[in-house]
């Protein structure tokens, strides 16, 4: 595994990674410069490697790598990056889109920090959100990088249709649709060990990073509907003191039901949001999977979704409600609290949908199937 030390120093507010467990067989190659933040904007600016290519290309002719997967290859090289092969053999290449970098140059779709983009206005946008802009969009190199690929992956069904729909539609050879999974250890990593006590009240609960685009400016309003019921949000961000100053407004108000848990490991994430009535996903932008809705539903816990972008494609084995409007929010709301049937049959479907439909078995059965049939119409 190749990742950007340089990028995280560069952008994150964190002084250090958070801790991991190392993998065995595992091999963690860490690209690091004296100078991160020169690095960093220059891949930016140019999408090239640059310094860091002295470092990937002997990683990857000493391999004898069979397949070649990309994911946030933005600050790591760019659109140069995918064009990267070993100096002998013909591994498969393949590259999944996570974000949606390949459109947007900040990721997102999230246009002048306040809507989806249907109309680009890439430079403005840009500037707007305090990044320099992208010249090099405007020339052929993307397009001729995901020439080089074998594959494109997508998380789901909805963003494989926003790129098919871009300019960029027709670049890659294959386009696919590979849904994320949920790893076998999610739920069993999080057990209550000492089982977490009842909840005095009971509450919803959210997750994700605090910025414009998921959507809690919309949702803590709404709260002071439920003055017995509170709604936990974890997580952190830049839009963190906006949130919290929307919530101090129900406290004038009379309900102080609003409550930030900030930054939580996988296993406290997980116990908190075991315990919630439904946990809430409003994403105002395209997300392209949804992991938050995953891993409520693999713990038993229904989820409220917003029916846009990918997350509407969660709910194909049921496991949740979706909604369009803030009155069907707080419809999906009032009928998960007030009718326990219903809670429990989405409560039990939630765990059977993500056992056939993301666990880890059947996407690495999916994954490797997609790698021998490109191996298979290579060789022909």
């Amino acid at each position: 595994m190749i990742h950007s030390d340089d990028a995280f120093r560069a952008l994150s507010a964190a002084p250090v990674p958070r801790p991991h467990t190392e993998v065995p067989g595992l091999r963690v190659h860490s690209l690091r410069t004296r100078t991160p933040l020169a690095s960093s904007l220059w891949i930016q600016q140019t999408s090239r490697l640059g310094a860091m290519r002295r470092f990937v290309q002997p990683v990857l002719d000493a391999g004898r790598f069979d397949v070649i997967h990309f994911h946030n290859v933005s600050l790591i090289g760019g659109a140069q990056a995918l064009t990267l092969r070993p100096a002998s053999g013909n591994p498969v290449k393949l590259m999944t889109a996570h974000e949606h970098w390949l459109q947007c140059p900040l990721s997102s779709l999230w246009k002048f920090d306040r809507e989806v983009c249907v109309t680009p206005q890439c430079v403005r946008c840009s500037l707007q959100r305090g990044r320099p802009p992208q010249l090099w969009r405007m020339t052929s190199a993307l397009p001729r990088a995901l020439g080089d690929l074998d594959a494109l992956l997508f998380p789901s069904r909805h963003a494989l249709a926003l790129h098919r729909g871009s300019p960029l539609g027709a670049s890659a050879p294959r386009a696919d649709c590979l849904p994320n999974f949920l790893p076998e250890d999610w739920a069993a990593a999080a057990p209550d060990h000492p089982p977490a006590p009842a909840p005095a009240r009971p509450y919803f609960f959210a997750a994700g990073r605090l910025v414009p685009e998921k959507g809690f400016a919309r949702l803590i309003p709404l709260m002071k509907h439920f003055p017995g019921v509170d709604l936990l949000i974890a997580g952190a961000g830049r839009s963190r003191q906006d949130l919290l100053r929307l919530a101090a407004e129900g406290k004038r108000e009379g309900h102080c039901n609003v409550h930030f848990e900030g930054m939580l490991s996988s296993a406290s994430l997980a116990a908190l949001c075991r315990h919630a009535v439904a946990a809430i996903v409003p994403s105002a932008f395209y997300e392209t999977f949804g992991y938050v809705a995953v891993e409520a539903m693999s713990l038993g816990t229904p989820v409220i979704l917003h029916d846009h972008g990918a997350l509407p494609e969660l709910l194909q084995s049921g496991g949740g409600l979706s909604y369009r409007t803030d009155e069907e929010l707080l419809a999906a709301m009032r009928r998960l609290l007030d009718d326990p049937g219903l809670r429990a049959r989405l409560s039990a479907e939630g765990p059977q949908a993500c056992r056939t439909l993301w666990s880890e078995e059947k996407h690495i059965g999916r994954y490797l199937d997609l790698i021998t049939g490109i191996q298979s119409e290579t060789r022909k």
